[in-house]
Formats: structure tokens, C-alpha cells, sequence
């Protein structure tokens, strides 16, 4: 009986030692969500807090931007993971310790208020020092890290030594077995190194941010674009081509139908060969002139009619006389 009493208590001991790492301290929190976004709780939406030893991913396309009491901001583009590793606040609106772990993606970190050395980046190649600055980072699926300074200075030290940022773009490439290169100014063919055409995308263009934080960009690797030359659009200049060869067609159909229109020879008769009953006054309005009597018409040949009956009967009128006077002579001369 007392046993499992006993057992009780202890179980209850467990709940209460963990139930602080449960509602562990909010440090900071979102400001800006794209996409999918998680935490340890679950999916991370605008103004929800991050906590301390709170791991944060994103997905493939997602985008977070956090802000931390101190005025930290952390921006952590797509495919990324990275862990709030220590957080010692004060009363003084300040940092004693601000340790992420960075496993891999890409991020732009920009110092807030607290003192310079307060701040620690760890990578899988070594560890980055801030100098009150602002600097992108990039940490590839093998460990490799790019570091590239925006503001101030900053240092990366790994097993092969220690680099110094001290200009504006300065970069540098290190390995986790320890081989770094030389601080230089980036240039597109850093992606060629990185084996990766998506890392750095806020140096690119191809993640933006929102506020002050995504107003230090640059470097000149805006005309890379990557992202772009991944799409599988068309170019636009393809969907016009068939316009142009259409208006070319369009008039030659026309050309090709004129020789099978229909010859039109009525239209070059005369028109006294056209129906007359579409002319029916005519006859009216040409009577009594002889000069038309080849046209058939009915109203001159009854005037040419009259004409030569008024010249037969003359012609009968002066036979018949000739007959009458002959007779006559004839008669005188039986008289006599």
C-alpha cells in the first residue's frame, strides 16, 4: 500500500519538475510568418512567442522574422532549423547570454541592444562572433558555412583558425574538417561553391523581407537570381509567334477565293436585254417616237402602224381617182 503511494508521489515529483520546461521563458517572437513555420508547440503564426530551447523550422518555401527583448532580430529563411540554445536576460533591457545553434539553412542576424560580446552563433564548421553587426549566414546539408558581413565586424573561428570580417560583403567559406578560406568580397560564384543556387536567398532577392532588416541586402548578388533560372515557365516571347504569322494568312484567303468567285456577265449586258416588268411606264413615256421602232416596243409601233396606214390608204385614195378618171375618159370617149 505504501509502495504505491510512494510511487505516486514520485510521479508527481517528475510532473512538477517538468511542467517549468513546459512553460519555459518567452524570449522574443514572430513578427513575420510565410508559409509553414513550427515550433514546439506546434505551427508559429505572428506575434506567438519563441522560447527558450525552442527549436524553429521551416519548410521549403517558409519564411519567419523573430524579434528578441533585447531588439535582436533573426530571420530564418526556407529549410531551415535552428535552436534558442541560451537566453540569460536582466533588468536592463538586455542580454547577459544569447546562444542560437544553427544546424542548417539560411539566416540574417541583426544585434540589438546588448553588448556585443553577449551574442554567439554556433555552426556545424565553427562559431561566429558578433561585433555589433549585422551579417547573412548560410549552413549547408554537410556542415558548410558561408558567412557574409552586412554592418560592423565579426569573426568566424573553426578547428582551421579564426577569419576577421572587417568590410562591408566581406565573405567567408569554412568547412567542419576545418578548411576556410580567405576573407574576400562575395560574388555570384560563392553559390557555385556552395553547390547550392538557393542558399543566401536575401542577398539574392529570392526571399524578401519585411521591415529595416530587409533593407541591408545587396552585395551585388541581386543579379544572380537563381530561383528564377529553377522556374519552368515559358519565356513570354513564344506565346506571340503564332500572331505574327496569322496576319500573312488571313490575306491570303481572300486572294485564293477571288478566281472561284462566279463570272458576272449579266452585268455587262445592255440594258434593254433586262425584263421589262420592272420597267412598266416605259412604254408610256416613250410614245409617239418613231426613232425607237428596233427596240420592239408596242407603243411605237402602233405609231409607225398608223403612219403606214395613213400611206396605203393615200396610195388607195389616188388609185381609186386614177380608176375614176379613166372610166370617165372612157365613157367621153363612147359618147363621142
Amino acid at each position: 500500500m505504501w509502495g504505491r503511494r510512494s510511487l505516486l508521489q514520485a510521479l508527481c515529483l517528475v510532473i512538477a519538475g517538468a511542467q517549468p520546461a513546459l512553460t519555459a521563458e518567452a524570449v522574443g517572437q514572430a513578427v513575420v510568418i510565410k508559409t509553414e513555420v513550427t515550433g514546439q508547440s506546434g505551427p508559429i503564426e505572428v506575434d506567438t512567442s519563441v522560447h527558450r530551447n525552442e527549436r524553429i523550422k521551416t519548410s521549403p518555401s517558409g519564411l519567419g522574422q523573430f524579434l528578441f527583448r533585447d531588439g535582436t532580430k533573426l530571420a530564418v529563411g526556407w529549410g531551415s532549423s535552428v535552436v534558442i540554445d541560451k537566453y540569460v536576460f536582466d533588468d536592463s533591457q538586455s542580454v547577459k547570454k544569447l546562444t542560437i545553434r544553427a544546424a542548417k539553412g539560411t539566416f540574417r542576424w541583426v544585434s540589438g541592444s546588448s553588448n556585443s560580446s553577449a551574442y554567439q552563433i554556433l555552426t556545424p564548421a565553427g562559431t561566429i562572433g558578433v561585433r555589433g553587426t549585422a551579417f547573412d549566414f548560410y549552413v549547408g546539408p554537410d556542415g558548410t558555412t558561408a558567412v557574409v558581413l552586412l554592418n560592423g565586424a565579426a569573426r568566424f573561428c573553426g578547428p582551421g583558425g579564426c577569419r576577421q570580417l572587417q568590410q562591408r560583403c566581406d565573405c567567408v567559406v569554412a568547412k567542419p574538417n576545418g578548411n576556410m578560406s580567405a576573407a574576400r568580397r562575395v560574388d555570384p560564384s560563392i553559390l557555385d561553391t556552395l553547390g547550392n543556387p538557393r542558399a543566401l536567398p536575401f542577398l539574392s532577392g529570392n526571399q524578401r523581407l519585411a521591415g529595416g532588416i530587409g533593407m541591408l541586402g545587396g552585395c551585388n548578388m541581386a543579379s544572380v537570381a537563381p530561383e528564377r533560372k529553377d522556374r519552368t515557365r515559358p519565356p513570354p516571347a513564344v506565346a506571340p509567334a503564332p500572331q505574327r504569322q496569322d496576319p500573312p494568312q488571313r490575306q491570303a484567303e481572300p486572294q485564293k477565293e477571288r478566281p472561284n468567285k462566279p463570272d458576272k456577265p449579266h452585268h455587262d449586258k445592255p440594258h434593254h436585254d433586262r425584263p421589262h416588268h420592272d420597267e412598266p411606264d416605259r412604254p408610256d413615256k416613250h410614245e409617239g417616237h418613231g426613232r425607237h421602232d428596233d427596240d420592239g416596243k408596242p407603243g411605237n409601233h402602233g405609231e409607225d402602224h398608223r403612219d403606214h396606214d395613213r400611206d396605203h390608204s393615200g396610195h388607195r385614195d389616188h388609185d381609186h381617182d386614177n380608176d375614176w378618171n379613166h372610166d370617165r375618159g372612157r365613157n367621153f370617149n363612147r359618147g363621142r
